[in-house]
């Protein structure tokens, strides 16, 4: 492990102590890990507005949009076992994907947010979104291509991971649900045993509910319970975008097999060459259109989109990102709904894990997340 500055690492829990007393967000549960090694392992403050219930490592978060992440790595272990490549056309697995221009998008465009979809948050207004059929069904009835695939780069909230879910499910060589070969390839193995599709029954107790506090524009609606954002909450959940609960230790773990490139403690999941391919820039200079937006409100710089294959790359340049300013250009990760972050940085050798309570809008928390990661990466000597 590489030496690290001890007064910096404490620094960055006095910065996140100081943002939850002005009632930026309500609590933060961080660990970073250089070389295998964890340097910082913090819950700090609390888990609802209240300040009543103090946040615990071990509590279990909605991951939102990070669990895309899952989903990417089994397209990718499924493209190294040959079931599909990044060039084969979608519609050559899901037949139902016709109509010009989105009938052109290949597996590649999927997975690094081009295939020329609009960046929808729902299929159909006022749908359940806890069934990957129901999902696909309605995706495939309603979002249409709006530019040729590869055109654009436009960030998919939704449906190029219904997209992904159900490839996987239709060649999955055992037949098997898209929760159970979750659980089966990649969070067992992983040893993420409180990590799930839908969120399991048992793990109910530590749950820390989602307050969006009004920063996400649409509804999360499951069928079994009642509420605006009641997919969280359900156990029966298959939505491949956004359905998955976990720690911040197992998101730890999934992300110290990236930084190990694909294995942990003697699982492997991926090759090595196939997670240095993801961390590569794959988008060119092009910007991502839905943070294009972004960012000419809040008044910066329009970044380039940075898209690997399924993880945001930092990439070269100096413009706000999550990831901040002193990563190196290859580190990659994924992150949720204003609120929930990992990523790797191959040359600092640092695995970061990021969940916290009380859901931040997309500018503020790409700030928040910038200056934390580069507080961290500062600690790195």
């Amino acid at each position: 492990m590489g030496a690290v500055w001890q007064e910096r690492l404490d620094h960055l829990k006095a910065v996140i102590e100081a943002d939850i007393a002005k009632n930026e967000y309500y609590g933060v549960v961080l660990k970073v890990g250089r070389g295998g090694v964890l340097v910082f392992d913090e819950a700090i403050g609390s888990a609802y507005a209240n300040g009543e219930r103090p946040l615990n490592k071990d509590d279990v978060f909605s991951l939102f949009s990070v669990t895309k992440a899952f989903t990417n790595v089994l397209i990718m272990k499924a493209i190294e076992e040959g079931r599909f490549q990044l060039t084969t056309k979608v519609r050559d697995v899901l037949p139902e994907f016709t109509g010009k221009p989105r009938e052109d998008a290949t597996f590649f465009h999927l997975i690094t947010h081009q295939a020329g979809m609009p960046g929808v948050w729902t299929p159909k207004p006022g749908m359940f979104l806890d069934r990957l059929q129901e999902l696909f069904d309605e995706s495939i009835a309603h979002v249409h291509g709006t530019s040729q695939p590869g055109e654009k780069s436009d960030y998919s909230p939704l449906v190029n991971h219904v997209l992904m879910g159900m490839a996987l499910v239709r060649t999955d060589p055992k037949g098997r649900s898209y929760q159970t070969l979750l659980h089966e390839d990649l969070f067992a193995p992983l040893k993420m045993d409180s990590t799930s599709m839908g969120l399991r029954a048992d793990l109910g107790g530590r749950h820390v509910r989602p307050d969006m506090r009004g920063t996400v524009p649409i509804k999360h609606l499951s069928r079994n319970i009642e509420g605006d954002h009641a997919l969280f909450e359900d156990p029966q959940v298959e939505a491949p975008h956004v359905g998955c609960a976990s720690t911040c230790g197992d998101l730890w773990r999934f992300a110290e097999m990236l930084r190990r490139e694909g294995e942990l403690d003697g699982a492997r999941i991926l090759s090595p060459r196939m997670v240095r391919l993801a961390r590569k820039v794959h988008t060119g200079d092009k910007p991502n259109e839905l943070y294009k937006g972004v960012a000419l409100r809040a008044g910066w710089v329009v970044p380039p989109a940075n898209q690997g294959l399924g993880f945001q790359v930092r990439g070269t340049g100096v413009f706000q990102h999550l990831f901040g300013q002193l990563s190196s250009p290859e580190t990659f990760g994924n992150y949720g709904a204003g609120s929930t972050m990992f990523w790797v940085d191959p040359e600092a050798d640092v695995s970061f894990s990021f969940l916290s309570a009380g859901v931040m809008t997309q500018a503020a928390n790409i700030e928040r997340c910038g200056k934390l990661s580069d507080i961290a990466l500062s600690a790195c000597l």
